[in-house]
Formats: structure tokens, C-alpha cells, sequence
């Protein structure tokens, strides 16, 4: 039995994205969630997963989310990373069908000072549900992992509790993911707290599991965001492996994967950290740092290739004023932006590689 036989193609909710979230543990592999901040990035990641045969994940970060709404509105109140995501959610719901494969709609890190971000998409949830029987998106990830542990639990347990009439899939972090992502900085983050005590998992798991089965959890590993030099991320997959014995061993499940894991910071990651990680019971790896490389390698590439033709909109520098002809077809957007959609393309078809997917 088929994926597509378990849940269908295009924008999957509720009992839905546990499903897939089974299946890939069930079948040992992960999802990338590529991280979009245009119609441009969303398209060529789902084409990817289309060529592929492969289920999906497209998350927007608030300010990928801006971005989308567009730089000319305001941010104030969150305005622009609201509308952002909510325009991206539809025109991800849109199209996501007509490619063919199970889409996961997700909105990642959400910070403490972030959550009137999370309100608001909460709210397009709620409305969204009120019409159609489920919500906008498919889930959403809060992060309070720079508070204090009880407080990081307190109220991402009240976020959840909004999300589960609607069976809104809520991804929490416990213990913090290193680096800089999206104005969030954590840098000179303690490097212990690179890494959650499996006693941390199993209270969110106690915290959250009486309220629904629809949440994940980002247990830190050594994680970092960006891509660094070797030697300067120590990574510890095996940690999520002692993570599931613990939380299987404390509530006498008879799955060897009693949670479902998700990978931070996998850009730049190694082979055997993603397979090791993925064994453990990782269902979702975000990929952010290397998709935006790869988006800008096409366009680079493409106008240094035809740099003559693009400082001027008639005639070839390299041939001399003699020549007369248009360069509309190499300055027009839909051939440059798309040299960048392929390179993207190509990226997140390596990261299903490497996942499994």
C-alpha cells in the first residue's frame, strides 16, 4: 500500500499529517520542510516533491512571511508576517493538489515576542475551520525555548490546547538550536543547552499527550542553524535514541517510537547525522540555509553567463555597438527567477535523497 492510498495529495490536516507521520516512522524516513518565501521558492520545492513521488513540507518563518506579504507593509503588530503566511497558505492550498502529493502547511519558529504572529494565523485557522471543518494550516511551531523550562511548557500547553479542537498539528522546542536564523539569536547560547535532557522530553510529553496525539517535539541535539566550518557543530543524533526508550520505558508503549522527533539546523548536516537522526524517530528535518543558496546559485550563475546581454536592454557588449538585438528574454523575470527555481529544485531533491523521503 501506497502512500497516496493512506492520505490524499495536496494539503493535508488533523488525522491526516499523523498518519504520514506514522508512515515515515513506520518506513524509516523524514520529510524536509523547506522553509518559502515566495510563490517562486514554494513552486519549485513542490515540483521537486512531484518529480520525486514524495510528501512535503512548506513552512514560512515570520519574516519569510513578511517578505511575502511584501516589504512595502508594515510589520507593526505583526501585521505583515500574518498576512504573509496567510496568502502563502492559500496559494499553497491553491495549487499543492494539482502536484500531486501530501503537502504539510506549516509556520516555524514562533519566539515569545512572536506569538501575536501566532494569534493571528490561529485566528485564520479558526475561521478557515469554521467554513471548511479544518483548519488553514496543517500545523505551527512555537518556541519558547530561550524561557525558563516551566514556562516554555505553561504555555505552549495553552497554545496547544486552542490547536486541538481543530486538530492542529503543534510542534514545540525544548532546549535551544544554536546559530542565527531569521533575527533570532543564539550564538553565544551555553553549549549544554545545546543538548535536552531526555527528563525535559518526557515532561512535554506528559504536559501535552492528555490533550491530543497531534504534536512533535524538537529535542536539541547540538543543533545549529546556518552552515559552519566542520569541527565547530558537534552534533549527537544518538541522544534521540535514548529520548524514545525513556518516554517508551516511562508510559509502557509497545512503539519503538513513541514520539514524533523533528531535526533543527540540518543544513550543512552529515550523511550518517541524518540517518542516525531519522532512525531515532525523526518524521520532519528543516532545510532552510541550503535551499536559499541553492535558489541564488541559478540566478548567479545565469547572469554571469550573460552579463554582456543584461546591462543593456538591445545589443551584446562583447560584439560592439553593431549589434541590435533585443535581450528581453534574458532580463525578463520568468527566465532568471527560473534558473534559480531549478538549482532550488535540485537541492530539495537532495534532501529527500538524504532523508529518505
Amino acid at each position: 500500500m501506497g502512500l497516496l492510498d493512506i492520505v490524499p495529495a495536496g494539503v493535508i490536516t488533523g488525522d491526516n499529517v499523523k498518519k504520514l507521520f506514522d508512515y515515515a516512522q513506520e518506513h524509516g524516513f523524514a520529510i524536509p520542510a523547506i522553509n518559502c518565501t515566495s510563490s517562486s521558492t514554494v513552486n519549485a520545492s513542490l515540483e521537486a516533491a512531484r518529480d520525486q513521488k514524495t510528501p512535503l513540507i512548506i513552512q514560512f518563518s515570520n519574516g519569510g512571511a513578511a517578505f511575502y506579504a511584501g516589504k512595502g507593509i508594515s510589520n507593526k503588530d505583526q501585521q505583515a508576517s500574518i498576512l504573509g503566511s496567510i496568502a502563502g497558505a492559500y496559494h499553497v492550498r491553491a495549487v499543492a493538489k494539482h502536484y500531486g502529493v501530501p503537502v504539510v502547511l506549516h509556520s516555524d519558529h514562533c519566539a515569545k515576542e512572536l506569538l501575536p504572529w501566532l494569534d493571528g494565523m490561529l485566528s485564520a485557522d479558526e475561521a478557515y475551520f469554521k467554513d471548511h471543518g479544518e483548519p488553514l494550516f496543517s500545523s505551527h511551531m512555537i518556541d519558547l525555548s530561550a524561557d525558563p523550562k516551566e514556562e516554555n511548557i505553561r504555555i505552549t500547553k495553552q497554545y496547544f490546547e486552542r490547536c486541538a479542537p481543530m486538530k492542529l498539528w503543534l510542534e514545540m522546542e525544548i532546549g535551544i538550536t544554536g546559530g542565527e536564523e531569521d533575527g533570532v539569536n543564539n550564538e553565544s547560547a551555553d553549549k549544554e543547552s545545546l543538548y535536552t535532557p531526555s527528563e525535559d522530553v518526557y515532561e512535554v510529553y506528559q504536559a501535552l499527550s492528555p490533550i491530543a496525539p497531534y504534536f512533535s517535539i524538537a529535542a536539541a541535539f547540538g543543533n545549529v542553524h546556518g552552515v559552519y566550518k566542520p569541527g565547530n557543530v558537534v552534533l549527537r543524533p544518538e541522544l534521540l535514541e535514548q529520548h524514545q526508550k525513556f518516554v517508551k520505558d516511562k508510559i509502557g508503549s509497545d512503539k519503538k517510537h513513541p514520539l514524533y522527533l523533528v531535526f533543527h539546523g540540518g543544513s550543512g548536516s552529515t550523511e550518517e547525522e541524518i540517518k542516525t537522526a531519522v532512525g531515532n524517530g525523526v518524521v520532519k528535518m528543516n532545510v532552510d540555509t541550503d535551499t536559499q543558496y541553492a535558489y541564488l546559485a541559478g540566478v548567479r550563475d545565469f547572469v554571469l553567463e550573460n552579463k554582456n546581454r543584461l546591462m543593456t536592454q538591445v545589443g551584446d557588449l562583447s560584439k560592439g555597438e553593431d549589434d541590435e538585438s533585443p535581450n528581453k528574454k534574458f532580463y525578463d523575470p520568468r527566465n532568471w527567477i527560473r534558473h534559480g527555481e531549478k538549482t532550488m529544485y535540485k537541492r530539495v531533491q537532495q534532501a529527500n535523497t538524504d532523508l529518505g523521503n
